[in-house]
């Protein structure tokens, strides 16, 4: 497979990409921490592709970007005020919530009856995200390799196995997200990232 790498501000950049998902393939794009590779949420053949190309273990879940916070209700349920004030506050931004996952979404996608999700503060991704709908999404690396910043260091790892490289420059951040679990009695943090979890406490 030849990987095609496209720069992010050409006029057909999206419609392009928007196809490529269409037609069963995955696409790498930036985001506001790395690069991420991604697919549609509800389509589980794509997500399945997700997986054998990073070799990821399928008890790892992959979690799912949306362009707007009003479209958390098409991909989680039982939303709770922590959910809704955490989004307000930090959202577009590096901070992922776990919650409830919609029934309508692929099993594939958590082990668990929980979905990570967020909405990303890069114009790229949010453009992406709302031309396609909801994406499953994973850093655009193989299983434990580093996460890449640029669509060079992305082509380094799954150049030959993926249809597209939308090339939107080095991303901002170098982390991926703040994880916080929103399903139990208290919010726990899940995994560190940008945002700390003294300033997730404060918000809430």
């Amino acid at each position: 497979m030849i990987t095609q790498r496209l720069a992010a501000d050409a006029p057909d950049a999206m419609q392009r990409a928007f196809e490529t998902l269409e037609a069963g393939g995955v696409v790498a794009f930036p985001t506001d921490t790395v690069y991420g590779l991604g697919a549609p949420a509800f389509n589980a053949a794509s997500i399945e592709r997700l997986f054998a190309i990073k070799g990821r273990e399928l008890t790892k879940a992959i979690a799912v970007l949306i362009a707007e916070p009003g479209e958390l209700d098409k991909v989680a349920k039982g939303l709770n005020q922590r959910a809704m004030r955490l989004a307000e506050r930090f959202w577009p931004g590096p901070l992922t919530l776990v919650l409830p996952r919609h029934p309508s979404l692929p099993a594939l996608l958590s082990p668990n009856e929980t979905i990570g999700v967020r909405v990303p503060d890069h114009a790229v991704a949010r453009a992406l995200l709302a031309a396609a709908g909801p994406m499953a999404v994973t850093s655009a690396n193989l299983a434990g390799g580093a996460n890449p910043r640029s669509a060079e260091e992305v082509l380094g790892q799954l150049g030959g196995r993926i249809e597209l490289v939308l090339d939107g420059g080095q991303t901002p951040g170098n982390q991926p997200s703040t994880v916080v679990d929103l399903t139990g009695a208290q919010p726990r943090v899940l995994r560190a990232g940008p945002i700390s979890e003294e300033e997730i406490r404060a918000a809430l």
